[in-house]
């Protein structure tokens, strides 16, 4: 009868994340995408509004 599973050990492949490229120290830095810039304005949105609520919340009379 077959085993369903290999005794033996598979390889594993690409468990180790991609380093990042060497650069030269005066290379360009890459270019911003529009979704980073998309989600960090979100972001400060975000946090400004949570700062506002709770600066009402706070100075709201009882």
């Amino acid at each position: 009868m077959r085993r369903s599973l290999p005794s033996r050990r598979m390889p594993r492949h690409h468990l180790m994340p991609h380093r990042p490229s060497h650069r030269a120290h005066g290379a360009a830095p890459r270019p911003m995408r529009t979704s980073d810039l998309v989600l960090a304005l979100l972001g400060v949105v975000l946090l400004g509004g949570l700062a506002l609520t709770a600066a009402f919340a706070l100075t709201a009379a009882p």
